[in-house]
């Protein structure tokens, strides 16, 4: 007689909304649906409902959870899920490009030795692109059982997911406990902000019950006393009813007859000493050998390994079979698809109620036989094998060896990008351990808090009781602090933990102590000012790069390779490739694929500052797509579309600066944020629009934190070009003198702020820079990549041209051609820069009737304008343009305002002299004066005062 419901009883709204939320779901629509309640309340059977009918309808179900067994393992629901799309043809994976081999961490088919490892947030993102692509052709339900028991990785994914799934054919539905934890706190949040949907069960009224007893037993016949009996002792909860049924049937208390169920003898247990006694009552029924395989099972947890168990018991295939088949019957177990080899309690409170009859003793030494067993079957305990033998060798009383293994599975976590998973464990291997093993430890963990953003409880854990360990290695753990002190920008904070550590290691260190150290003072020094700072960096960085090869330190000989080479781009280009090259050699010969990446990507970064070749830029992306290296291949993008707006690619710029923002912004990739909304500025900045320039750069300084090395940028080569945009050289030249000083307090890896370009070409312009000052402004190699080197050649060729060296003026003139060949904007701003001063060596009028063109296509007519009055000031016949009025404003065009009169309309805005605007628009002050009063007489102002604070009050 089975005393299971057949089908779900009270809980028809619940039932509406998963429906609802199904149907949605095949329309484009899903989104996520929290089943939350007390253990037992049926959130299993709903899911399992949800199954059914998604199935029924078509789609693709997919199903993980979460466990018990052992510690929690990171993605360990997610994994199982995904690998379900696996038992058959396998997905199509073209669309996923980089974010497959970030995916090997899930799936073992795609594991690439060489990919790298990435954030939780990427490999989020890389979760959701490939349920989207295989929902494109089946609707998708993904159902996460447990997620009370899943680690912080899988709930981070999960809240990714809730986040991202509003527009896809994917619903998510979990299942979580009411008990206090990260994940009900995250389910709450997700809900109060409408990420997902919260559907919290509750129990079951008296009636319920009754309608639940009746299915239970397949008949209408049920003693009101019983029903009365289940209301009170199962306080409506489904499982203790269906738990108290069994019992109470295979105990003989409950009995069918010609007139239905009746009850013999008295019904008073109360619960839960019913359900354990139920349970009790069932494993006896087993026999010892039966009872004793489950005891073993609920040692290791709600979910448990056959071949564990017979290793532990020692039965063979045939009675530990025969004792799984009694427990399947008695209702205790079941099998646990889809893994053949592993059963699962029917609930973790059996599991519970077994644990609960057995004496400490019987526990322990249950716990150290499982242990054995375990490293018996798996040497080196890989994968989840090594938490669970922690666990199992902590309830057998041995708190070291647990320690041990903590310490193990922790670094294993870090190593594949579970930092809170590794916290965890590593937090509490400390706890276990004392003294040196302790310390290692330690040395593990300070890392994993730091890439959990934890820095402030990595410099709270107590380090008291490691003072009387040698000094060396209270150095390690000082140097491991002074990276996280870099890493949480403390860098005050980080040179105090270096000089620790140096006076603990004392002058005549090992080089294996030191070279860490020496590249973590490195970079705090970097980023710390002084007048010195770059010349001590890069010192302290080549020590180290030193030290790493004599130790045979290859991981910190890439780091001081790589920063060197950051040190010395702006001064050398070439010695930048050579260090660059050094650690792309190390990281190849080791096996190192993120520094393989990095130093890729870096070596074609300096291919593009130099040439401003794209080439080794798209081969990098190809390779960091191969290897899973997200990070890398954005910022490649990035990249490309602040050349695409260089190029004058514009509307390709656009679509690529959003696409990237869109992504880097939902992975929390701050770095490129920044880099797109300077890029985003630039764009609006190089097609003459001011209040976008104004806008992204206040985007900008929203999300940047004091210093960002992209800030100069925005002055340099946003903010200035729109001034140029506008001729208003002075501006340009006051924003160009900003970025340098943002430079001066904070010195920047970014290279193209105009201060070793453009500033150089407006200052001698201006008169403010001579011969002395060209030369040491153009000494570095910045001043020869290839967008400053088009500026800095036409300062060239003026100052030759001034001394009245023609020819050579020419020469540096067409070489400065030769480099802005590829950037039309700067192309022709630089010849209408420079044509007044060329009279005697170039060829001015072709320069001008060049850029007017370009620039009165590109609809910027301050730039035109000045064009077509330089031609006009050489005597040269303009051609007349009488397009532009829609730049006019409708209240303007309504009272007959030129395309003219408006644009010294906008500069009286600033209230400037007539002189001053017919410098701006190459106009004389006369036809200025004609102007003002013909605007005064359209406009009815009463004066040009009155004028200027209107004009004033339009322009905001």
């Amino acid at each position: 007689m089975q005393t299971r419901a057949p089908h779900v009883v009270g809980r028809d709204r619940e039932v509406t909304a998963i429906t609802g939320a199904l149907g949605h779901t095949r329309e484009s629509r899903g989104g996520a649906v929290f089943l939350t309640g007390e253990a037992g309340i049926g959130k299993s059977r709903l899911a399992r409902y949800a199954a059914g009918h998604a199935y029924d309808e078509g789609m693709r179900v997919l199903k993980g959870r979460g466990t018990t067994i052992g510690p929690m393992v990171p993605f360990r629901p997610i994994a199982e899920a995904l690998l379900g799309l696996f038992r058959g043809e396998p997905p199509d994976d073209s669309a996923l490009g980089p974010y497959k081999p970030v995916l090997g961490t899930l799936i073992p088919e795609w594991h690439d030795h060489r990919s790298t490892t990435e954030s939780v947030v990427v490999l989020a993102e890389a979760v959701l692109r490939l349920l989207a692509s295989v929902a494109r052709k089946t609707p998708c339900l993904l159902v996460l059982e447990d997620l009370h028991e899943a680690d912080a990785e899988t709930l981070a994914v999960v809240e990714y997911l809730a986040d991202n799934l509003e527009d896809q054919p994917v619903l998510l539905l979990a299942t979580i406990r009411t008990e206090p934890g990260h994940a009900l706190e995250l389910v709450h949040r997700m809900g109060q902000r409408g990420s997902g949907r919260l559907v919290e069960l509750h129990r079951l009224s008296q009636d319920e019950v009754g309608q639940m007893t009746a299915a239970c037993l397949e008949s209408e016949l049920i003693p009101a006393e019983l029903v009365d009996r289940l209301w009170t002792d199962s306080a409506g909860n489904p499982f203790v009813i269906e738990e108290l049924l069994h019992g109470m049937v295979s105990g003989g208390l409950l009995v069918a007859g010609a007139h239905g169920w009746q009850v013999l003898g008295e019904l008073k247990l109360p619960v839960p000493a019913a359900f354990v006694r139920s349970v009790a009552h069932r494993t006896d029924r087993l026999g010892p050998q039966g009872r004793e395989v489950l005891s073993i099972a609920a040692v290791l947890g709600h979910r448990f390994p056959l071949s564990v168990v017979q290793k532990v018991t020692g039965t063979d295939d045939r009675a530990l079979l025969s004792h799984l088949h009694a427990g399947v019957a008695a209702q205790l177990v079941t099998p646990d698809e889809p893994a053949p080899d592993w059963y699962a309690f029917r609930h973790p409170l059996t599991a519970d109620a077994l644990l609960a009859q057995l004496t400490p003793a019987e526990r322990v030494n249950l716990s150290w036989r499982t242990a054995d067993a375990i490293e018996d079957l798996h040497a080196g305990l890989p994968g989840d094998w090594c938490p669970l033998v922690a666990k199992l060798r902590f309830d057998a009383g041995s708190p070291t060896r647990a320690g041990l293994l903590f310490a193990e599975a922790g670094k294993r976590a870090l190593a594949g990008g579970a930092a809170e998973s590794a916290v965890t464990l590593l937090d509490r291997a400390q706890s276990l351990l004392t003294d040196e093993a302790r310390a290692e430890v330690l040395d593990t963990l300070l890392p994993a808090l730091a890439e959990t953003g934890d820095f402030e409880r990595a410099f709270a854990l107590e380090m008291k009781d490691l003072q009387g360990l040698d000094g060396p290695l209270r150095a390690k753990l000082h140097t491991r602090l002074s990276r996280v002190a870099y890493l949480a920008g403390w860098f005050t904070e980080g040179v105090e933990q270096v000089r620790v550590a140096r006076t603990l290691l004392g002058p005549d260190a090992p080089d294996e102590l030191v070279a860490q150290l020496d590249v973590n003072s490195a970079y705090l020094t970097l980023n710390i000012p002084s007048p010195d700072r770059i010349s001590s960096a890069a010192g302290l960085a080549k020590q180290a790069a030193l030290a790493a090869d004599r130790a045979q330190l290859p991981t910190v000989a890439c780091e001081a390779w790589q920063l060197l080479g950051i040190i010395a781009r702006e001064q050398d280009i070439d010695e930048a490739n050579t260090c660059f090259s050094k650690a792309l050699a190390l990281a190849d010969a080791h096996q190192m694929p993120i520094q393989h990446v990095y130093a890729l990507v870096r070596l074609a970064g300096n291919d593009w500052l130099r040439h401003g070749s794209t080439a080794s830029l798209g081969r990098t992306h190809a390779e960091a797509c191969r290897a899973g290296a997200i990070t890398v291949a954005h910022n490649v993008d990035a990249i490309l579309a602040l050349q695409s707006v260089l190029t004058g690619d514009y509307v390709v710029a656009a679509e690529e600066i959003d696409r990237c923002l869109r992504t880097t912004t939902r992975l929390r990739f701050h770095a490129l944020t920044r880099y797109l909304l300077m890029a985003k500025a630039t764009l609006a900045a190089h097609r003459g629009n001011r209040a976008e320039t104004d806008d992204a750069i206040s985007e900008f300084e929203a999300v940047a934190k004091n210093g960002a090395q992209e800030y100069p940028l925005c002055f340099g080569l946003a903010r200035a070009f729109c001034a140029l945009l506008e001729e208003n050289h002075a501006l340009a030249m006051t924003e160009l003198d900003r970025a340098l000083a943002l430079e001066s307090q904070n010195p920047t890896t970014f290279h193209l702020s105009g201060t070793h370009g453009m500033r150089v070409l407006l200052g001698v312009l201006d008169g403010r820079f001579g011969w002395p000052d060209y030369w040491e402004l153009t000494a570095a190699s910045a001043s020869g990549m290839r967008w400053n080197r088009q500026f800095t050649e036409l300062a060239h060729a003026v100052l030759l041209g001034r001394d009245n060296r023609f020819a050579e003026a020419l020469e540096a003139f067409q070489q400065a051609q030769e480099a802005a060949e590829l950037y039309p904007l700067a192309r022709h701003l630089g010849q209408r820069l420079i044509a007044a001063e060329a009279t005697g060596w170039g060829d001015p009028v072709s320069w001008l009737r060049s850029a007017e063109e370009y620039f009165h296509q590109a609809t910027i007519p301050a730039v035109a304008s000045a064009c077509r009055g330089l031609l006009r000031q050489a005597g040269a016949p303009v051609q007349q343009r009488r397009n532009g009025t829609e730049q006019v404003p409708r209240q303007l065009r309504g009272h007959g305002v030129t395309v003219r009169e408006f644009e010294v309309f906008v500069l009286l805005a600033d209230r400037m002299g007539n002189k001053a605007i017919g410098t701006r628009l190459h106009i004389s002050p006369r036809t200025v004066e004609k102007h003002v009063a013909s605007l005064i007489a359209k406009t009815g102002q009463p004066d040009r005062e009155a004028l200027s604070t209107y004009a004033a009050a339009l322009s905001r």
